[in-house]
């Protein structure tokens, strides 16, 4: 015990053991479903899912490790939905690129990610971004994710007239997700500790007893194994070699920029960790350790990793301390012997969990200046762009371009910092070269 207060400084944060793994047990199991919905969206890049079920829990403890030694925050460290759903869909999917390249550009991007922390750059280009298009980024990709929700469960589909359309009710995968779907929102808006865990679980044993889906052949088993996917980042470096890859990695960069910068900040607002001042401390180490969890992530075989909006729940339920994170780390790798309850997870249990964390996510629209046009231009079209062109990357190249843009025209160019017109230049670049096909 004594041992632990010295290193987590319990007493200083007014915290117990107790208190902390209650904290820690509390978004664990908020955050649980990312073992299921992860490893089905990174399927659709071709990545094994049973190999993406035990990365997502290695990486997941390791990154909550890091953060709770380094940074003493009770904060979680999981891959992102958002640079999952680009990882696989945008990158893999639609610029046809293999997934063992597309986590060689995850690891570059992790390494220049650290690059700049260490240089303390991150901190300047995040400060240049206006906070209306950070606001717009993480609503858009919510959007994003959302739309994806939709799709995977079989209630938005192709329509040749309209693009999509509704999807039909005589579809059983239909029924499952608005079953999940329902029974999820009841428990959001009761507050039930995970809701969204819960709803997962339910929904399956719903589509089990409707016979749509397999009963699983087990509960309990040795995990999979990580070789199809661990050290393919690094093998596979040699390929980025093309300027589209490099752009891709820039893509990762700056989307993993504004989405960990914003949840960080937002955790440790809640936490109290905020001085009275406005400054965070050891904010620094943070940042360092997140950019340490995505390249132990991308090694490992998973889209980056950053913070996570989950842990939102631990830090209501008390969480002040690396503690919680280190718990959280320790049920994560716990977690890794239920691998054969990802037969029972397919995409219609786990589209109402995309579903409503892009609800979570869209929140953020409220916080941007729909007042001015010209801000509410390019966050609009950040926040439309992303769905609508199902490219994340195109989203942000749209808002980026246009800022400068009506900025200038309304007369306020000395309000654009310098960084936001090299951005303006690179996704110009980025637009020539990924749509000129």
């Amino acid at each position: 015990m004594q041992t632990l207060n010295k290193v987590f400084h319990l007493q200083d944060a007014h915290t117990t053991v107790k208190q902390e793994l209650i904290a820690a047990l509390t978004t664990f199991v908020s955050l649980s479903y990312i073992l299921f919905v992860n490893p089905n969206i990174l399927s659709a890049s071709g990545i094994p899912k049973g190999a993406a079920f035990t990365v997502t829990a290695i990486a997941t403890a390791i990154g909550c490790f890091i953060m709770g030694l380094v940074a003493n925050y009770p904060v979680a460290l999981a891959p992102t939905l958002g640079s999952a759903a680009f990882f696989a869909y945008n990158v893999c999917v639609g610029m046809h690129v293999n997934w063992q390249t597309g986590l060689a550009a995850v690891l570059v991007a992790s390494v220049l990610f650290i690059l700049i922390t260490v240089l303390k750059l991150r901190e300047k280009v995040v400060d240049a971004i206006p906070k209306d298009l950070k606001f717009a980024i993480s609503a858009g990709i919510g959007l994003f994710i959302a739309f994806i929700g939709l799709q995977n469960g079989k209630l938005i589909v192709d329509n040749k007239s309209s693009l999509v359309g509704l999807g039909s009710f005589a579809n059983h995968d239909v029924w499952i997700t608005l079953f999940g779907l329902v029974l999820t929102v009841i428990l959001m808006s009761a507050r039930v500790p995970g809701s969204i865990f819960v709803g997962m679980i339910i929904t399956a044993i719903f589509g089990m007893v409707i016979g749509q889906i397999p009963m699983p052949h087990g509960v309990i088993s040795t995990a999979p194994s990580i070789a199809p996917t661990f050290g393919q980042a690094v093998f596979h470096l040699k390929d980025i070699n093309t300027v589209q890859l490099f752009m891709v990695v820039l893509t990762f960069l700056l989307v993993t920029f504004f989405d960990t910068a914003g949840t960080l900040i937002g955790m440790t607002q809640q936490a109290g960790l905020v001085d009275e001042n406005g400054k965070i401390p050891r904010i620094g180490k943070a940042f360092v350790s997140d950019s340490l969890a995505m390249v132990e992530g991308s090694i490992l075989g998973t889209a980056p990793l950053g913070t996570s909006v989950e842990s939102s729940a631990g830090i209501a339920m008390g969480g002040k301390t690396g503690l919680t994170a280190i718990f959280v780390g320790i049920f994560f790798l716990i977690a890794m012997i239920f691998s054969p309850l990802l037969s029972v997870i397919p995409t219609t249990v786990t589209a109402p969990a995309l579903i409503i964390v892009g609800v979570l996510m869209a929140g953020n629209l409220k916080h941007i200046n729909w007042g001015d046009f010209e801000i509410a231009f390019p966050a609009f079209l950040t926040v439309v762009g992303m769905p609508l062109t199902y490219s994340i990357s195109d989203g942000l190249a749209l808002g980026m371009i246009a800022y400068p843009i009506t900025m200038v025209a309304a007369k306020k160019y000395k309000e654009v910092s310098p960084m936001m017109y090299v951005l303006f230049v690179i996704f110009i670049i980025f637009f020539l070269i990924t749509n000129m096909g």
